[in-house]
């Protein structure tokens, strides 16, 4: 039986990934396509030859050709739609972040559990071609017992004439910060989850100029972030997010252990075994892993498989940690991951 699909939001990643990935499915078809106005939801479907073009997101949901939905919208619609597509048992795929916050991370969780549907986040695409041969090294112990995780990612530049983004508007982007959740759910894979953390967040130009409503506006997400982490394991972690560091470090992670560690840089992998240097690692072909959203979504929706890249309970994780950073740097305290 053909899985129809319908795109609510198709912006960038969904040009990029989701559709060319349903089109290389068999007895997968997108139907229909929901964008920001009726106007780009038509140039859309004329472009990638999708039928049917609805005005409202609700009556994408609604329609009979309509099987799963794909949300591609900002963080701020998510739950909602989700909700209301998993409560008419149609399948869905959102974009990350989540939602909001944890609270409406935890409703869509629950709304999920619900329903006759399946229901998966796109996951973080960070070397996933390294990370199966990391997590069988890290669980036989090659790495010994995890004692700190370093987290980088800097760049952009100050520019304070630049106009506010959505990523800068805490209504539109919610508790996520910069690349923080994206980031932090490729570090879980590695190191398990967070039982707490201290965070300190720095906004350099309060306000800017809104594209939206053409006033000068208040910026409420930070440029600059600093976070400290502790994991259930022991280990320990620090996170800095900047995008004001202009030719700064990109996205890199380092994991320490007792008996050696390992490095993702520049789409590579690096590893040291028993204190020695790090060294390329080397992966054999069988466990070279790669983006297979599209592919795990439509198998969870066929065949009932296990959602790994990334189910919502892991959302739900991911969120918390994002709640409690945010916390963190408004009650200027370390704040336990229970709280939240």
């Amino acid at each position: 039986m053909t899985l129809r699909i319908g795109l609510i939001g198709a912006g960038g990643n969904t040009k990029l990934r989701h559709i060319p990935g349903f089109r290389a499915i068999d007895g997968v078809e997108i139907t229909a396509v929901c964008n920001r106005s009726l106007a780009s939801s038509r140039a859309v479907a004329d472009e990638y030859g999708i039928a049917a073009v609805e005005e409202d997101w609700r009556a994408l949901i609604d329609r009979d050709d309509v099987d799963a939905i794909c949300i591609g919208t900002w963080p701020y619609t998510h739950a909602e739609m989700t909700i209301a597509a998993l409560g008419k048992n149609k399948h869905v795929l959102t974009e990350a972040r989540m939602a909001l916050d944890v609270v409406e991370a935890r409703e869509m969780l629950a709304a999920a559990q619900a329903s006759e549907a399946r229901a998966m986040v796109v996951p973080a695409p960070f070397y996933l071609a390294f990370e199966q041969t990391l997590i069988d090294l890290l669980q036989d112990g090659s790495f010994g017992d995890l004692l700190e995780v370093h987290v980088n990612a800097l760049g952009g530049g100050y520019n304070p004439s630049a106009p506010r983004s959505w990523r800068q508007r805490r209504d539109r982007s919610g508790n996520n910060i910069m690349s923080m959740g994206i980031f932090n759910e490729t570090v879980r894979r590695y190191a398990g989850h967070e039982s707490a953390v201290m965070a300190y967040g720095k906004v350099f130009v309060a306000e800017r100029d809104d594209p939206e409503t053409a006033d000068r506006e208040v910026v409420d997400i930070p440029d600059s972030l600093g976070i400290l982490a502790e994991y259930e394991n022991g280990a320990t972690g620090v996170y800095h997010f900047s995008n004001v560091a202009r030719r700064g470090r990109g996205a890199a992670f380092e994991f320490y252990g007792t008996r050696g560690g390992f490095r993702l840089e520049n789409d590579q992998a690096f590893v040291s075994l028993d204190g020695g240097e790090f060294v390329p690692l080397d992966v054999a072909p069988e466990k070279r892993g790669g983006w297979r959203v599209e592919e795990e979504f439509v198998e969870a929706v066929r065949d009932g498989s296990a959602i790994t890249h990334t189910s919502f309970a892991d959302g739900v994780k991911y969120m918390q940690f994002t709640d409690a950073v945010h916390r963190s740097m408004a009650e200027a305290r370390r704040v336990e991951l229970r709280e939240v």
